[in-house]
């Protein structure tokens, strides 16, 4: 009688998954997930991948002895001994690493006790050669495959270590997930169903939407031409499509029916929405679940949204607990964070949505936002998924970059790329502000003249600053900053909109508002990108052009009044001068060459020289400038560093009712599990900041290293987090 060799166990049914089962079910599935140039190799990758279980010493484990037992790595080494060149070497990084994540290359010389894939292809091994009695792995097409590598990298070797990092970042993805899935089926688990969306129904409720609105005044007429350009290039076929729209003129649900027309049209399997702020999915996908009703079940993926607290039933639910791990769904929305994070991670539990990337809409909502200091693997990653993975992009903003000049040189030079927009003369009926420089201003000069106004909005670019002057304004006046939890900005901000809509009704022209209805509103930069809110007059300290025009979208947003002014201000500070960013005085040296910031001339100027002045940061943060060969690439260590989020930024949880109160305690003594469902009660503070207030006995993490604070005294729910307790100050 032939020797079983377990794979797994399902202990609820007491029955047996042979490794030889378990391989090709692997093998199967991660053919089925691939692109067409990748599907044999990921095929044997699949068979390979668990054949160190053929180990006696794995058998005797997986029947309960307990000894620690390296199977990993015994795929890596057939895959060297048999394809030993650079498909083999993919194999080997991913085979490797399909359990702990994709090693660092390292160097030949390195000891079995090193995490390396060198290090650890060294390391000794039990007797698995009865693999080759059960599996037989495929012929591959080397040469083919090796071409493919090659492909559009020219005589760049570094284009060809980032292609090869991200192919097998992309093999890896489908490995990972198709062991994943394969393992959860014989265990039994994840078998609630998927999220569901019907495209057609979806465009054309869609369709149906937009007919809905009047367009009778020239601004609706112009807005209805500009999204006239785009729909009639749905059937023009891009990697890369670039939609140019003023603020006003209907970017998002524009976006949206483009998406919706080619995924239907070119037979995609989703749509993922892809947006640079939590606060704006939160509205972004009340307007789409609005649209779309019972047609489209939307994956929300984001740090500050958790699916036990949705308004959904349990199946949709679970559905969607299981598609967030994966992104194996119809329609997603989420953040760049998590987009770009996931791309360029090295852990199965990021890596696993990768491969659900290809064959798909991206859509990228201000995507001027794209930070600067990774922007060429971010424009990178675009370039590959859309060229090698069968996906499109949309590049969406108001304030649009030469995109296409950026990816040339940043990215692949070849990206074929179409502007949806072209004809640009109507951007002006969208002006509906005047932009004029205050110069050098008190604090209190400030805080009097946004007090002349019915509702005013005073943006400044710190913290403390926005709490200053908060606490300095008389009259009805609100706060919004990451001091505060997500849960008490979205209440501010409805707070804000209701009253907006009150003083709207009460006085439609705008005068004679007596000073104890004025408005005022002062905010960081959060409120600037696709936060829906219509203000009279909008103060902007001095920073960059993009985030200047932005807090614009906020002024006179329906354009309902003749004049409206968006004052740029910098901060006397009791005649010390505020310290300005570079592209903060860049725009200051615009100031008198251009009479209206708002044209297309302005943003071009300032995007040109802004890149041209970062043209170092940009290019130093890709996987390249670490290694020289596909040998030695540093997967983890690259992964480690890659963060769009400064690492020195850190979230606490604030207990701010019953409910999160018992999630705290919940937490405290289980340590895991409703990390996500905190999410809504966090603030956001630098390591400094957390410091002091640990110090002050005032935060802890009870030993898990997420933090929550412990003195309710410490926390207002108008300013935030407070650094001296409320208590001492009263005194």
């Amino acid at each position: 009688m032939n020797k079983i060799y377990k794979a797994h166990i399902n202990e609820k049914t007491n029955t047996v998954q042979t490794v030889k089962e378990h391989s090709e079910n692997t093998a199967r599935l991660c053919a089925e997930s691939a692109v067409s140039p990748l599907k044999d190799v990921m095929y044997t990758m699949g068979l390979l991948h668990d054949i160190g279980k053929y180990q006696n010493s794995f058998q005797q484990r997986i029947d309960g002895k307990k000894i620690r037992v390296e199977h990993s790595i015994c795929g890596a080494i057939e895959a060297k001994k048999y394809y030993p060149d650079a498909v083999g070497l993919m194999m080997e990084y991913c085979i490797a690493g399909h359990h702990s994540g994709i090693p660092d290359g390292g160097v030949h010389n390195d000891t079995p006790d090193m995490h390396t894939l060198c290090g650890r292809l060294n390391r000794t091994t039990g007797d698995y050669s009865v693999y080759q009695e059960e599996l037989s792995l495929p012929p591959i097409d080397r040469q083919a495959l090796i071409s493919f590598f090659m492909q559009d990298c020219g005589r760049d070797p570094s284009l060809l270590i980032d292609k090869f990092a991200f192919l097998t970042r992309y093999c890896f993805s489908c490995l990972t997930d198709a062991d994943s899935l394969d393992t959860a089926a014989f265990c039994g688990e994840h078998m609630s169903g998927k999220l569901k969306v019907d495209f057609q129904r979806c465009l054309e409720k869609t369709d149906r939407f937009l007919d809905s609105f009047e367009c009778s005044t020239n601004l609706q007429k112009s807005r209805s031409y500009l999204q006239k350009q785009v729909f009639d290039k749905t059937e023009q076929d891009a990697e890369i499509y670039l939609m140019n729209m003023p603020t006003g003129s209907g970017k998002t649900l524009c976006s949206v029916k483009f998406a919706l027309e080619r995924v239907v049209r070119k037979k995609k399997k989703r749509i993922i929405y892809v947006i640079p702020y939590n606060s704006i999915i939160d509205q972004t996908a009340e307007v789409l679940e609005k649209v779309f009703g019972e047609s489209a079940e939307i994956l929300r993926h984001q740090s500050t949204f958790s699916y036990e607290n949705a308004d959904c039933d349990e199946d949709c639910r679970q559905a969607a607990k299981h598609a967030s791990e994966n992104w194996d769904a119809p329609f997603i929305i989420t953040t760049a964070v998590q987009f770009f994070e996931s791309v360029y991670a090295d852990k199965r539990g990021r890596l696993r949505k990768l491969h659900n990337m290809a064959d798909s809409i991206l859509v990228f909502d201000e995507a001027h936002l794209m930070p600067v200091e990774y922007l060429q693997p971010c424009l990178r990653a675009i370039a590959y998924i859309t060229k090698y993975l069968n996906s499109e992009a949309v590049f969406l903003t108001a304030t649009m970059p030469d995109f296409a000049d950026l990816m040339k040189h940043y990215a692949l030079p070849e990206s074929s790329m179409l502007h949806l927009i072209t004809d640009t003369t109507l951007f002006a009926e969208f002006r509906k502000c005047r932009y004029l420089y205050l110069g050098e201003v008190q604090e209190e000069t400030l805080l009097h003249h946004a007090g002349e106004y019915p509702s005013s909005l005073l943006i400044v670019n710190r913290r403390a600053t926005a709490r200053k002057l908060y606490r300095m304004c008389s009259g009805r006046k609100y706060h919004l900053s990451t001091y505060m939890t997500s849960l008490d900005r979205k209440r501010v901000l409805q707070e804000i909109r209701e009253e907006l809509q009150y003083l709207e009704e009460e006085f439609p022209d705008g005068r004679d508002v007596p000073k104890d209805r004025r408005i005022t509103i002062i905010s960081t930069s959060l409120i600037e990108a696709g936060v829906d809110m219509d203000v009279h007059t909008v103060f902007r300290e001095l920073t960059g052009l993009d985030s200047i025009l932005q807090a614009g979208g906020r002024c006179n947003r329906e354009g309902k009044r003749k004049e409206a002014a968006v004052y740029i201000f910098e901060l006397a500070d009791g005649g010390k001068k505020t310290s300005t960013d570079e592209r903060g005085n860049m725009v200051k040296g615009m100031l008198d060459r251009y009479e209206d910031l708002f044209c297309q001339e302005s943003i071009a100027e300032y995007y040109d020289r802004l890149f041209r002045m970062k043209s170092e940061e940009i290019q130093k943060n890709t996987i390249t400038q670490e290694c020289s060969h596909i040998q030695s690439v540093p997967f983890q260590s690259y992964a480690e560093k890659f963060e769009i989020i400064d690492s020195k930024i850190l979230s606490l949880v604030v207990p701010q009712d019953e409910k999160s109160a018992e999630l705290v305690e919940k937490f405290r003594y289980a340590g895991t599990g409703v990390e996500r469902e905190l999410q809504p009660y966090s603030c956001s503070l630098y390591r400094w900041e957390l410091d002091e207030l640990i110090r002050q006995h005032a935060a802890s993490d009870f030993g898990t290293g997420i933090y929550c604070l412990t003195n309710p005294d410490y926390y207002d729910k108008d300013t935030g987090i407070l650094f001296e307790a409320t208590d001492y100050l009263v005194e």
